[in-house]
């Protein structure tokens, strides 16, 4: 970002600030970022009422940082910060979201962005840094646990033998009579009130979660993209049940993050294409919950991500 040696956002005195936002932000802030990204106020006004009602952890920026010039916002960046399921308990994890410095003001940009990453305990994600901002996240520390996408139609391990035979796809707002994880249960919960597809395959041992994104791909072939699974097992366990499920919804093709082709499903793995970073504890694959293209799933197609 032509980050300057020696320069702290101290050494300019009062005039230049960094803060955490405020609800009395908001208003002035949904306009900076609808300019700035070049999207509608009306958009961030929704994704900041959101945010607003989001279940943030005690503690932690409830929306993210401002940039300020004396009293006048000249660079944001939107953080949703959540609690998600871990191996051994809930977790803090925040996705570092829409962010935007005004042009003038980009020698402090890369400070700003260390502001953000100041708390502790806490894994960072970046879902969509466009490539002109790969260098300064990870400069920042960030690394790639996620290189590329893997390209399934579930519903061919329908045909024949193939597919489990012993589950049951059930809606998530069913409380399955078998075990399960009550902090997964609260995610599908989370997950389909921002309108995304969430169901239980549910089998004689347990309930397994799964919450899909409804999208277009190249605009027109209808898919979606996983958000959250126990692992990237699970779906290829039951890729057959659920791709009949998916089939009545319209959708036919599944995206899904990955290292390389997917161990018992048929597709095809495209390799740097939407590759995810992280700073702190490395995430799994098959859990992008809570990111801000799902908290905005109902919102206009195409929406701005992450820096």
């Amino acid at each position: 970002m032509g980050l300057q040696a020696k320069v702290s956002i101290e050494d300019t005195g009062p005039r230049i600030a960094s803060r955490r936002i405020s609800d009395e932000d908001l208003p002035e802030l949904a306009a900076f970022l609808g300019d700035g990204l070049h999207y509608p106020p009306a958009y961030y006004r929704t994704v900041l009422a959101r945010l607003k009602a989001h279940a943030t952890p005690e503690g932690f920026p409830k929306y993210g940082y401002v940039l300020t010039d004396g009293a006048t916002i000249v660079g944001a960046l939107l953080q949703i910060y959540s609690t998600v399921p871990g191996a051994d308990g809930p977790v803090v994890r925040c996705h570092m979201a829409s962010w935007c410095v005004k042009e003038e003001y980009r020698a402090f940009a890369g400070l700003f962005y260390r502001r953000a990453l100041s708390a502790k305990d806490v894994t960072f994600l970046n879902t969509s840094a466009r490539p002109v901002a790969i260098p300064s996240i990870m400069a920042q520390g960030f690394q790639s646990y996620s290189n590329g996408q893997f390209v399934s139609v579930p519903v061919l391990h329908a045909i024949g033998a193939g597919g489990a035979r012993d589950v049951r796809v059930v809606d998530a707002k069913l409380e399955p009579q078998v075990p399960f994880d009550r902090a997964e249960r609260q995610v599908l919960a989370d997950h389909a009130g921002y309108g995304c597809i969430c169901v239980w395959c549910v089998t004689a041992e347990r309930a397994y979660p799964f919450v899909f994104h409804k999208r277009a791909f190249k605009g027109v072939l209808p898919g979606a993209q996983l958000v959250y699974c126990a692992s990237l097992a699970s779906f290829a366990r039951f890729a057959g049940p659920l791709g009949l499920f998916l089939a009545k919804q319209g959708v036919y093709i599944v995206r899904m993050d990955a290292e390389g082709p997917v161990r018992g499903l048929a597709g095809r793995y495209f390799d740097k294409m939407e590759r995810r970073y992280f700073k702190g504890v490395r995430p799994r694959l098959g859990d992008l919950a809570y990111t801000q293209a799902v908290l905005t799933k109902s919102l206009r197609r195409g929406a701005p991500l992450s820096g």
